[in-house]
């Protein structure tokens, strides 16, 4: 049985900029229907990589495959929605008005375009604001407006940069929910962050770049699978004895992020978990918590970036 044709393929794609090179050899592929995960540190890359796949920016090297033709997101626009990292509305206009403007450009009759925008409008609780202007809307309301002009023409393939930046968690939710129905239509969501919270929840598949590199691609499953390592989660009640000792002998532990009263361990090869349990009651630690599980996404991403990964928690992207 043959393979359907992924809808998005990157090529062995590159991109410099004066000397630096934010994209190196790249290549992805995303097939249909599912939600894809573009991760990695400020600056890794993940923007300029989406900028060439819309084709705003052309790659010096390697080749970019939409819908399973070798041309950029400019050729497909009917067919795509995109929600660019630097947001951008016109701000004199009405809420809906912009709406059924943006639609229109898309390829919509402005009576049907009217229709979707005022039930969507309403889906995220902005149909009271319809006749407002957009500079009277809140930073999170706008960015709104634009999540619904990137979804109103009903794209196969949506692509949002940093989609969840700026909205506080109640919005935040709103708009995840979105996205996992459009994958339960069918369509296919790239998006782009360094929150990998968000990512784990949402995503089927991903792939982690750092200094315009990939690191590690394919099914959230099969990452943890293979880089998750045997992961070990410990809680203490009040009391953590000698467990600083018992963390630091290698012949134990591996690996260990110690908060204090929470510690995340990877064992180390060959390892018992028994034995640190053991090791941990001797020593006078009371424990809550004691629990094999795998690796959290968060954890595989620090670890399979290092150092760059300490610029992964705020701020934006620039690359």
């Amino acid at each position: 049985m043959t393979s359907p044709t992924p809808l998005v393929v990157l090529d062995r794609v590159s991109k410099r900029f004066a000397g630096h090179t934010a994209v190196d050899e790249l290549s992805l592929s995303i097939p249909t229907g599912v939600v894809y995960g573009l991760l990695g540190p400020n600056g890794a890359g993940k923007t300029t990589t989406i900028r060439m796949i819309m084709d705003i920016l052309q790659p010096d090297a390697g080749a970019v495959r939409l819908f399973g033709q070798p041309s950029g997101g400019r050729a497909h626009t009917e067919r795509i929605g995109y929600l660019p990292e630097e947001r951008g509305l016109y701000r004199k206009m009405r809420v809906l008005d912009v709406l059924v403007f943006l639609a229109e450009m898309k390829g919509m009759e402005r009576r049907s375009a009217r229709d979707r925008a005022a039930q969507w409008l309403e889906r995220l609780g902005l149909a009271q604001w319809a006749q407002r202007r957009i500079d009277e809307l809140s930073k999170g309301m706008q960015q709104k407006v634009q999540f619904i002009s990137t979804v109103l023409h009903d794209p196969d393939l949506v692509v949002l940069d940093e989609p969840f930046s700026g909205l506080d968690p109640v919005n935040t939710q709103a708009m995840k929910d979105v996205v996992l129905d459009l994958r339960r239509r069918g369509k296919t969501i790239l998006f782009s962050t360094h929150i990998m919270e968000q990512a784990e929840k949402l995503c089927d598949q991903l792939c982690i770049i750092a200094r315009g590199r990939k690191l590690v691609d394919g099914a959230l499953g099969d990452i943890k699978r293979t880089h998750g390592g045997h992961h070990l989660v410990v809680g203490f009640d009040g009391h953590t004895g000698g467990a600083a000792h018992v963390f630091a002998d290698r012949a134990l532990v591996s690996k260990v992020d110690n908060y204090g009263q929470y510690a995340e361990l990877e064992l180390a090869a060959d390892a018992d978990a028994q034995r640190i349990l053991a090791a941990l009651v001797e020593s006078g630690a009371r424990l809550s918590r004691f629990e094999l599980q795998e690796a959290s996404l968060h954890k595989i991403f620090i670890d399979l970036v290092g150092p760059d990964a300490a610029h992964a928690e705020g701020g934006r992207s620039d690359a």
